[in-house]
């Protein structure tokens, strides 16, 4: 893919978000949606790319009353969206369609109009292989490659409290933010236990809500009322569908392919990115993350969090909305790390970082079982 060749135009979240117990998941993707278009200047009969999961392209094309000429249901967890950026991105280049929208919407928490969870049936293989074990779902499932990753590396149980902590820190400057109160080590570790090593405040929030972008080629992005962001490199990789099955537990294949295909494309440095967004279900990712991008040695991240380097002020800041841990999570997340990332290439971020010209938007999908990364920026290089 031609750098700078795409940019993003429209980008925005549902209206409300946390608890929306009156809207339905079809509705959240449709109020993002009009959202992104308000925000692009555009109307439905504009849009002739549709790309979306949690729903599927032909219920999304038809609630907004969009004829698509390309359609993506990508649908392999929370890095969906990372994927569905990196689809459309080719679909456009290719001529075959001009401006797609990408969007996410979820009922997570009021469960209105949600489907059901498809990934763990008794038939499935982690159904088969992995269920009869006793893990239910990622609150257990994600602590067996974290527990052989504490062993090999020395990280500690204060050091995933960190996570949280600094995280919350970056929640304060966010007015949308489900948490914004501060919290230290002590209360995270203090916190009701749910799957050992994680408590509670190390596990993601449940919310309701949705958010959206839209693409264009870079020679039309100028048309456009808001600050083009521009896609400079994006990576997409899948690993197993059972997290007992990782190559590795200490690291994530799909993390390192997905990763270095993005810097690949990019063409850029690990010193030129001002701003990184790593998908955080649970507190231990974003270890995975630095270390697997390539930003921090194996092993290294829990000390690198620990020095302050990805908080405020720090070198390299890292989920400045707050995460999945206090600004939100409604079950797939991918959707607003990327639009965080937008918000900070446009410059209008509640915890803005100064001068930010690249930022990154890295996700997890399943148990490790998908990754997507987008790297973006406000500059054509």
């Amino acid at each position: 893919m031609k750098s700078n060749s795409i940019a993003i135009v429209g980008a925005a979240e549902t209206t409300e978000m946390g608890l929306i117990p009156n809207t339905s998941q079809i509705m959240l993707h449709a109020d993002a949606a009009l959202n992104a278009m308000r925000d692009a200047g555009m109307k439905p009969g504009d849009i002739d790319g549709v790309a979306c999961a949690g729903e599927v392209p032909t219920a999304v094309a038809h609630y907004l009353g969009i004829v698509p000429t390309w359609v993506d249901g990508t649908s392999v967890g929370g890095c969906s969206f990372m994927i569905h950026v990196r689809h459309a991105a080719a679909a456009i280049n290719e001529g075959l369609c001009s401006a797609v929208l990408i969007t996410h919407g979820e009922s997570g928490r009021s469960r209105v109009g949600a489907g059901q969870y498809r990934g763990g049936g008794r038939s499935s293989l982690a159904g088969q292989f992995e269920g009869p074990y006793g893990v239910m779902g990622p609150t257990s499932m994600f602590t067996i490659p974290f527990l052989r990753y504490m062993k090999e590396t020395g990280t500690t149980l204060e050091h995933l409290a960190n996570v949280a902590v600094v995280q919350r820190e970056w929640a304060g400057l966010n007015p949308r933010a489900t948490h914004r109160e501060p919290i230290s080590v002590d209360d995270v570790m203090n916190s009701r236990m749910i799957a050992y090593p994680f408590h509670i405040l190390e596990c993601c929030l449940v919310t309701d809500g949705g958010g959206a972008l839209i693409l264009v080629s870079a020679e039309r992005a100028k048309d456009f009322p808001q600050k083009p962001v521009y896609i400079l490199g994006t990576g997409e990789s899948v690993e197993s569908p059972m997290v007992s099955q990782m190559d590795r537990f200490e690291s994530s294949r799909a993390f390192k392919v997905s990763g270095n295909k993005a810097f690949e494309e990019a063409g850029i440095k690990h010193a030129d990115v001002d701003h990184l967004m790593i998908y955080d279900a649970f507190a231990h990712l974003p270890f995975y993350g630095l270390e697997d991008l390539g930003f921090c040695k194996p092993g290294e991240a829990g000390d690198f969090i620990m020095e302050r380097n990805t908080a405020i002020g720090g070198k390299l800041p890292v989920n400045t909305n707050g995460g999945g841990l206090s600004y939100m999570h409604s079950g797939m997340y991918g959707m607003y790390a990327l639009q965080e990332s937008v918000r900070q290439m446009r410059g209008v971020a509640p915890a803005q970082v100064k001068d930010a010209k690249i930022s990154i938007a890295h996700g997890v999908g399943g148990m490790f079982a998908a990754s997507g990364t987008v790297i973006l920026s406000n500059q054509e290089f």
